[in-house]
């Protein structure tokens, strides 16, 4: 099978048989480099993979679907969003053929337009992923709509961080998204602070121990 999309890999530092999966998914204009800059502070028992968006913006710069704000509005490519989510399955599919994790135990996470196709993959591909972290993201409606709550999307365990002085993605977006989770039965770990659209070192710690409460509890 073809590689479906560029990627840097941390294998885990201690010796796992089955590790947990956690894929990272930069935000629009940046590339795999970026949130794989974090690994070596996250959990050691994880097999980390952080993807490259499949759209080429510029001389490193990559997203995973185009955003024209010709309106004033953010208007999304919605046909490219559902590419990259085909993308990122089959990319999943090309990981397992390669590398030894336990898929059952897989976790989607990024940040800013990273996020939102970590809950586009988390809520409507629910039984590939165990959990989504959202920094800095949101939900897009369109898919929000195609969502089916499911015990698969009831179990999932979510964190939810945003910066309340974020100007790019407002944090009201964040706080729409705990809204609907919660009124679906989805009870995300959420927390805002001081920030504006960036991976704070608080976050960055919250994010930590809740990743190593999660991992913890399945041993």
């Amino acid at each position: 099978m073809e590689k479906p999309l560029e990627y840097l890999v941390r294998k885990p530092k201690v010796s796992v048989e089955n590790p947990p999966l956690l894929l990272l998914l930069h935000g629009v204009g940046s590339n795999e480099e970026d949130l794989f800059s974090l690994t070596n502070y996250l959990p050691e028992s994880l097999l980390i993979v952080s993807v490259r968006g499949p759209l080429t913006l510029g001389k490193k710069s990559f997203g995973w679907y185009e955003v024209l704000f010709t309106t004033g509005q953010p208007k999304i490519n919605l046909e490219q969003e559902r590419e990259s989510q085909k993308l990122l399955l089959q990319f999943l599919d090309y990981l397992k053929l390669n590398y030894n994790f336990d898929e059952s135990n897989v976790w989607i996470g990024g940040f800013s337009q990273g996020a939102i196709m970590s809950y586009s993959i988390g809520l409507l591909h629910p039984e590939k992923v165990k959990g989504i972290i959202a920094l800095s993201g949101r939900l897009l409606e369109e898919n929000k709509a195609q969502v089916t709550v499911s015990e698969k999307v009831l179990s999932k365990k979510v964190f939810i961080s945003h910066g309340t002085n974020d100007r790019v993605l407002s944090v009201d977006y964040a706080r729409s998204v705990k809204g609907y989770l919660e009124s679906i039965g989805v009870h995300p770990h959420y927390q805002e602070y001081e920030e504006g659209h960036s991976i704070n070192r608080e976050m960055l710690k919250d994010l930590i121990q809740w990743l190593e409460v999660q991992l913890g509890n399945q041993s």
